[in-house]
């Protein structure tokens, strides 16, 4: 317990509600539940859920498949498009893109329940032990990758297929990036990012180092200089400062600090979390902390977004389940002041409205009690190497993935162009894999052609 604020303390409930409040939210179908979700799907031939999907699954097939009894055949439909099938099943926002544009969900307003049936294929394969690819021959070709989150791990296993020797740098202990360190716990119960890395590297031809971070370890450089290709997707580590007056008090910290260290955590009772937490912020990171925030014993919590509800980066669904356990979402408040003695106790907030010239804070103001704030509004690139062009706030990129500098990709959250999303990672990571395959082999033919001139 804090001696600032006596108000963040650790171990509000009892042993049984920390095990309900973080266990898997949905958890896996049994097999009439999967036949019975599989049946609904029309098969349709020209799927809009396809097109929805960022890596395009061909989802009418694993359906079909599991509806046909086949549920490994599926999870390899599934794999060859998504190696990080079975974390997107969990963490996709399908209510806005398979689920979304599916036939059922236009006709009746119940979709067919896309997530879940991919998570039960992904879970029946990797439960097995099996990975459902081989590596190619090796090409000699070495390719350095700049993170172990979702599109770094799914550039590398791809490369790796190809037959490329894949080295990962990662800045942390663990990998798996975002997957690990910043999604909230009961959506990836059991360990599951770690054990879809381990089933991941079975594929061969990769290696991690831990603890070696861009600007710190290793310099883009010095990776150019040793390797065929360099793919960059080491997300946004930066967090951005939030400008408030008494920002800088005691238990105002970041909310993807708070996430990663209560997913590290063996024991959720030993998480503090204030009674009155306040949480500044409108997209995903900012609803996972909040929720988590309750489902911790936090007694008052609630999310307070500058602009309106449909400008929120979290998705409807997402905002719902907050309110539906506790948590309070105010629209259109910025703050101006965190009050407090050492620690924070309120926190002062404006009304905003738009405006022809953009976003302006109003005369009116209000009052939250604080003893916890946590900050969600927006990370950036952290370290950003010399010599990479950037648009805006990330790496500039074209094609698939490729830099202004030759032999060097960009993918994921550090690139620009994406949503942000674990799937759409995933989809940038295997695309600027393929590219790369494509540059090297390309290069390969052009250095015979010239031999065979000279």
């Amino acid at each position: 317990m804090s001696q600032l604020s006596p108000g963040v303390a650790a171990g509000r409930l009892s042993a049984a509600e920390y095990e309900a409040n973080f266990a898997d939210i949905a958890p896996r179908l049994d097999l009439h539940e999967a036949r019975v979700a599989a049946d609904r799907c029309y098969f349709c031939h020209d799927a809009p859920c396809i097109t929805a999907c960022p890596t395009s699954i061909d989802i009418p097939l694993f359906i079909r498949q599991i509806a046909t009894g086949t549920p490994e055949a599926a999870a390899r439909t599934i794999f060859d498009q998504n190696i990080l099938g079975g974390m997107c099943a969990r963490v996709c926002p399908t209510e806005q893109l398979c689920e979304q544009a599916c036939v059922r969900e236009a006709a009746e307003g119940k979709p067919v329940e896309i997530g879940r049936l991919q998570r039960y294929a992904t879970d029946t394969l990797m439960a097995a032990g099996v990975h459902p690819f081989a590596r190619a021959k090796p090409t000699g070709k070495k390719v350095a990758v700049l993170g172990a989150g979702p599109a770094g791990l799914s550039a590398a296993h791809r490369l790796a297929m190809k037959g490329h020797d894949v080295t990962i740098y990662d800045a942390r202990p663990k990998a798996g990036g975002l997957n690990e360190y910043g999604i909230a716990t009961y959506k990836t119960a059991g360990g599951f990012a770690q054990a879809e890395v381990e089933w991941l590297l079975k594929i061969g031809g990769i290696r991690i180092e831990h603890g070696r971070a861009l600007g710190r370890e290793v310099t883009l450089d010095g990776l150019r200089k040793d390797h065929d290709a360099v793919v960059l997707a080491m997300g946004l580590a930066g967090v951005n400062a939030l400008t408030a007056d008494g920002a800088g008090l005691a238990h105002v910290e970041d909310a993807v600090d708070f996430i990663a260290g209560l997913r590290q955590a063996a024991d959720k009772a030993q998480v503090p979390v204030g009674r009155d937490v306040v949480v500044i912020g409108g997209g995903m990171t900012a609803v996972d902390a909040a929720v988590q925030s309750k489902l911790l014993g936090a007694e008052n919590v609630t999310i307070v977004y500058r602009r309106g509800k449909a400008a929120m980066s979290a998705s409807e669904y997402e905002q719902d389940h907050a309110a539906s356990v506790g948590v309070r979402i105010i629209h259109n408040a910025a703050p101006v002041r965190l009050i407090g003695n050492g620690a924070v106790a309120e926190v002062e907030f404006a009304y905003t409205g738009e405006t022809p010239s953009g976003l302006k804070l109003t005369a009116e103001t209000f009052r939250l009690k604080a003893d916890q704030v946590f900050r969600a509004i927006g990370q950036t690139l952290s370290g950003e190497p010399q010599g990479l062009a950037l648009d805006g706030r990330k790496i500039a990129v074209t094609g698939a993935g490729r830099t202004n500098l030759p032999g060097v990709w960009a993918a994921g959250d550090c690139a620009a162009g994406g949503d942000d999303l674990t799937v759409t990672a995933v989809a940038e990571g295997r695309d600027a894999a393929i590219d790369i395959h494509a540059a090297l082999k390309a290069f390969d033919i052009s250095q015979e052609s010239e031999e065979t001139r000279n």
